[in-house]
């Protein structure tokens, strides 16, 4: 159930790609480029729900917040359906990233609510695992409803889907943060909170190496289409490949929540970001040498790795992010989502701007923020984890 509330945010993104030179062309975009905003003002409106969900969370329980987010991302989705221009579409992603927020940041904090450490790092691994199973289907799905209905009939679907998680919540998810364990709500308890996740080096450390993961991963989200569809001409078989990576991220999550309990997360984090460095620093040098167009099996050869990397990355710096915050899980998921997403946001941005008909900015992007991550990560903790045994 968790994994299919989180799912929301993976649909939300990724099933409406197929259909991004669509949607410019419908709406009239004069810079069929500018497209890619769809995906950007969806995590836009992430980054700000971020902030407001778990610390009302912690105050109000996690289920009453849950059930409001999905009324916001529902009336996203109408929006979304009926919109006549480009403003009023992203006005609806924006507002369907406030609404995804909740179910995101406060499934973590459920998890976080009942376990902690390794058990826990095991868990999100698997959500993240059956997660990461709707980004790889999704354009093909996408790409059937667009066939069959239209680019808006993406968003039905979104909607359907809601209803279905909103419900399916309701009817089978107690509630899990006992009035006696809430705070009070305030802005002056909000901010006192925040300050204090700051001054925990761990979790803010790990909480800015997830942005600089995140940011490259979310370049590749806004330029994909055009990479598979413009550079490479791969047409109908762009949800293939594109199914292909995300799949790697779902097969490394799910190898991490076995290897998690015996090897832990800082040694996996570790082999995981240094195997990335050097994959794309590799790549790197075979794309320059072949004019920033490599052919698309290489490509493939290079996301692949990179993205079981990723797949590594992203469940277990959540869990190191949040093994501290356990008194505070509701606004420390939020500080921790919102802060990555805020730092992602505008890498994943740049690197989707820089697209003009090469993989260069992609693989470049991802050698650069993987190192700066590694620099983060290094500082988070007391003891170097260059340092770190088995």
């Amino acid at each position: 159930m968790l994994a299919f509330m989180i799912s929301i945010v993976a649909m939300s993104t990724d099933v409406m790609l197929p259909a991004l030179s669509l949607i410019a062309t419908d709406l009239e975009l004069e810079n069929l480029n500018d497209s890619h905003f769809t995906v950007s003002s969806l995590f836009l409106g992430f980054a700000f729900g971020q902030m407001f969900v778990g610390p009302l969370s912690d105050s109000f329980g996690r289920k009453p917040i849950v059930y409001i987010s999905y009324i916001i991302f529902i009336v996203g989705c109408l929006l979304a359906i009926f919109a006549t221009s480009f403003t009023v579409l992203l006005i609806g992603r924006v507002l369907q990233g406030i609404g995804a927020a909740g179910p995101r940041i406060i499934c973590t904090a459920i998890v976080r609510d009942g376990f902690e450490g390794r058990a826990m790092a095991r868990i999100m691994s698997f959500i993240m695992a059956v997660f990461i199973i709707v980004p790889a289907i999704a354009p093909a799905i996408g790409q059937g409803v667009i066939y069959i209905s239209g680019w808006r009939a993406t968003f039905v679907m979104l909607l359907a889907m809601a209803v279905i998680s909103f419900l399916w919540f309701g009817l089978r998810q107690p509630e899990t943060l006992p009035k006696a364990a809430r705070r009070e709500f305030s802005f002056k308890s909000v901010w006192s909170g925040v300050v204090e996740i700051t001054k925990i080096r761990t979790a803010f450390g790990y909480a800015i190496t997830t942005g600089f993961i995140f940011g490259p991963f979310l370049g590749y989200l806004g330029s994909a289409q055009a990479i598979f569809q413009e550079t490479y001409g791969a047409g109908s078989y762009f949800a293939l490949y594109f199914g292909m990576a995300a799949l790697a991220i779902g097969s490394a999550s799910l190898l991490n929540s076995a290897l998690v309990m015996r090897f832990g997360m800082q040694f996996l984090t570790l082999c995981a970001i240094l195997s990335g460095i050097l994959i794309s620093i590799t790549f790197l040098c075979i794309v320059a040498s072949m004019s920033g167009v490599p052919p698309l099996w290489a490509f493939m050869m290079w996301l692949i790795p990179t993205f079981f990397c990723v797949g590594i990355l992203f469940g277990n710096l959540n869990a190191l992010a949040m093994e501290p915050l356990g008194d505070m899980a509701g606004l420390g998921s939020a500080f921790v989502g919102a802060t990555s997403t805020i730092i992602s946001l505008p890498i994943g941005l740049m690197i989707s701007d820089q697209f003009s008909g090469t993989v260069m900015p992609l693989v470049l992007g991802f050698a650069i923020f993987n190192i700066i991550a590694l620099m983060m990560m290094n500082w988070s903790r007391s003891v170097p984890i260059l340092t770190l045994k088995i």
